[in-house]
């Protein structure tokens, strides 16, 4: 296979400037319903934002501090088997498409499921499903689940009942989407230190009190049932290409794969569809 990044790239980008705020990220990811953004200053790729840096970072507010500095970029000639091996090196999603140092397009690991869906990757997925994986509770509150995902790295998770039998998935999108941000108000005191005098600051002020505002992306206080998606699921005979099919058709990351009788098995990610296809581009070579 000689495709090359180029040829399966996406040339209208979405993108985010700095200076910019958290606002203006999540108005572009929500607009153009992706879950990353190259970011932009004159006309140079200086960062990498997405849903996840919004979510692990709470507080913070400017792009540029929300940002990954200096992402790793590919240029339009490369192959595609290249841009896959840095995605999965790097532990990314997504890789901007650089020329002479100005954005000309991004790649993604979407893009890459794209192309091995229309190849004839005949190998069963069964060898490359990922067995130990974070699962969560229907009935958990919707907080206590994201901030396991936040402390387990995990971008998307099964979810089980009582009965141990797949209920649905939940994923960051999710998490965004049953999110609120509020504004509040905090102060902080400042009181006399030991080298002022006392009578001074009883007299003039016991303490000064100092206001600032303080943003923060607050998950909603709901169970993991009213925020999950149904699972689109796989079985452990099924092909890599017919997995990439249903992934690049119904916009998934992920397929939870199950038995006949609904319990998880394992779950087969985007990344384990990109190295099935390294391994048979490697093989065809």
């Amino acid at each position: 296979m000689s495709a090359l990044v180029k040829d399966i790239m996406v040339a209208d980008v979405a993108y985010v400037n700095i200076p910019g705020n958290r606002d203006d990220v999540l108005r572009v990811l929500q607009k153009r319903r992706v879950s990353g953004v190259p970011v932009v200053k004159n006309d140079q790729v200086v960062g990498m934002i997405t849903r996840t840096d919004l979510l692990r970072n709470r507080e913070e507010d400017q792009t540029a501090l929300l940002m990954t500095r200096d992402p790793i970029a590919v240029a339009p000639d490369s192959s595609v088997v290249e841009a896959s091996r840095l995605i999965l090196e790097h532990d990314i999603r997504r890789l901007p498409v650089v020329d002479s140092g100005k954005l000309v397009g991004i790649v993604t690991i979407a893009d890459i499921v794209r192309l091995a869906s229309e190849l004839s990757i005949d190998l069963h997925i069964e060898s490359y499903l990922e067995k130990e994986i974070l699962v969560l509770w229907s009935e958990m509150p919707l907080p206590v689940a994201g901030a396991i995902m936040e402390y387990a790295a995990a971008e998307a998770c099964p979810v089980i009942d009582e009965s141990l039998k797949l209920v649905g998935i939940i994923s960051d999108r999710d998490l965004i989407k049953a999110s609120v941000i509020e504004d509040t108000v905090e102060k902080t005191d400042m009181s006399a230190d030991d080298g002022e005098d006392s009578w001074m600051w009883d007299r003039v002020m016991q303490s000064t009190q100092k206001y600032y505002s303080v943003s923060r992306i607050r998950l909603k206080d709901i169970k993991v049932s009213e925020a999950m998606v149904p699972a689109i699921t796989a079985v452990k005979n099924n092909t890599v290409s017919e997995c990439a099919s249903i992934m690049s058709r119904d916009k998934i990351d992920q397929m939870p794969v199950v038995s006949s009788s609904q319990k998880l098995m394992g779950l087969l990610r985007d990344r384990d569809i990109v190295k099935a296809l390294i391994s048979h581009c490697e093989k065809a070579s």
